[in-house]
């Protein structure tokens, strides 16, 4: 489990793929050992289990399910991805629970600076479309941020100045894939009510 904020980031050095899977292999300043071999870590949001560690390079495998879920698919060697280490007990949360069960892959189709900060439009697909409520909060990239506006295709976010340099948005550009967890809340209430009818 994590909350969705992000003092972490990381540079995917190697990646092995396989018919069924893919192996990655990211370089970070994670204060990591190998007593913390099996931990879970957020890597733009997908939650994945360290397998190995040697220095500063950590490996993570991905499975079928989670390659088809994810933008990881497409992922390419130097490319910068947002890191987040699993809740401790006690620990504030300062964004919004997160599982880091990625729902769908949206595309940012618009990318807007006004004044200091930057607003992001996102399009997402129908199905997953019907699961967002303004004002609610997202994970994108494993960033913890809330819902500004619904619009036709998708919906629209404000990106404050710190947010934009401490994660990989500033990298990202129109075009760009995100990886998306829509707030679980969300998921339940709307699937209860879709039971009920």
């Amino acid at each position: 489990m994590f909350n969705g904020i992000i003092f972490n980031k990381g540079t995917i050095k190697r990646i092995i793929k396989r018919k069924k899977g893919i192996n990655i292999f990211i370089k970070s300043d994670l204060k990591l050992s190998k007593k913390d071999i099996g931990v879970s870590i957020s890597c733009d949001g997908v939650c994945l289990t360290l397998i190995t560690i040697k220095k500063d390079i950590m490996e993570f495998y991905l499975s079928k399910e989670t390659i088809e879920r994810s933008k990881f698919r497409y992922l390419k060697k130097n490319e910068e991805i947002n890191l987040e280490l699993p809740l401790r007990y006690g620990q504030k949360i300062s964004g919004h629970i997160c599982q880091g069960h990625v729902d769908t892959v949206g595309k940012i189709i618009n990318i807007k600076k006004i004044d200091k900060s930057y607003l992001f439009d996102f399009e997402i697909i129908k199905k997953e479309k019907k699961y967002l409520i303004e004002k609610a909060s997202i994970s994108i990239n494993g960033i913890s941020l809330t819902i500004s506006k619904i619009t036709k295709k998708g919906f629209q976010i404000w990106i404050i100045p710190h947010t934009f340099k401490l994660t990989n948005l500033s990298k990202l550009k129109k075009g760009s894939l995100v990886n998306i967890e829509i707030d679980i809340l969300s998921k339940y209430v709307k699937n209860f009510f879709y039971e009920k009818k």
